[in-house]
């Protein structure tokens, strides 16, 4: 079996997914960095038979996600998951569509209307750019001065910035929940705890052990399944009203949350690859 291996860079995640990758019997990893070559989309790549697809950049993993398979490749997480995934809006979107707790989003597209928008959902609330990870360039407005002034500089940063994304602020108890799924199925989960209220491992948060509680388990699965399943990571707030979800990321970072659940994702992740092939 032949597996093509995507990314951008070798990062901690990577190594630990081509050591469970090249410790199977059988099974060939193909590199292909995502920055390096050219694809002639009327060709088939290279003929590899499932495409893991571990981009750090939204747009080069979609785009060579589609191009492996409208040649017949399987793409783990397929490029339509990515894109439920890789854009806010769309996330947001399904969730309220299917009924899952997530946190009210205004959407505008112009800086009048964007105003109009943040005023409506009240103070604070959060600007966050629809396609976007690692809690950048997201800002919480505290009242009309900071919008006025925020609601300008996005205008200003181009074309993706004015599409204004407007969510409720959720008042979190100092962390949040990150619930990693594989298929439809939580494995594990972690609290992301931080004095900041972004509270993404990467800005700091720390990370510690989260029970997969009934609630938790059952809010992931029906989020899982109105995504399409796959290789996912959840992010979770805790509020009086019970869990709400907030995004999901489809190409998840996990370092810090082997030790700390003491479970192996990557083996997990590498099984499904290759039992999707």
């Amino acid at each position: 079996m032949k597996v093509g291996f995507l990314y951008t860079r070798l990062r901690v995640e990577e190594k630990y997914l081509l050591d469970e990758l090249e410790k199977r019997p059988g099974v060939e990893v193909v590199r292909i960095s995502d920055g390096e070559r050219f694809f002639d989309i009327a060709q088939a790549p290279e003929a590899v038979d499932v495409l893991f697809e571990r981009s750090i950049s939204y747009s080069r993993g979609l785009y060579i996600s589609k191009i492996f398979q409208a040649h017949g490749v399987k793409v783990v997480n397929p490029p339509e998951v990515a894109e439920r995934c890789g854009d806010k809006y769309v996330t947001s979107q399904i969730l309220a569509r299917a009924g899952i707790p997530t946190p009210k989003v205004y959407m505008a597209f112009d800086e009048e209307s964007a105003l109009q928008a943040v005023e409506a959902m009240g103070y604070p609330c959060v600007l966050k750019p629809v396609v976007g990870s690692w809690g950048r360039l997201l800002a919480k407005v505290e009242n009309r001065a900071m919008a006025e002034s925020l609601i300008e500089h996005k205008s200003a940063l181009g074309v993706h910035h004015q599409v204004f994304y407007i969510q409720e602020y959720i008042h979190k108890p100092g962390r949040d929940i990150r619930a990693f799924v594989i298929g439809e199925e939580p494995i594990c989960a972690i609290y992301r705890t931080s004095e900041n209220w972004i509270t993404n491992t990467a800005r700091g948060g720390q990370a510690s052990n989260c029970p997969l509680t009934p609630e938790l388990t059952d809010l992931c699965r029906r989020t899982a399944q109105a995504i399409g399943g796959g290789l996912l990571a959840i992010d979770v707030f805790e509020t009086e009203d019970g869990l709400t979800v907030n995004e999901v990321n489809h190409t998840m970072e996990f370092r810090n949350s082997i030790a700390t659940t003491g479970v192996n994702i990557p083996a997990l992740m590498v099984d499904y690859v290759i039992q999707h092939a």
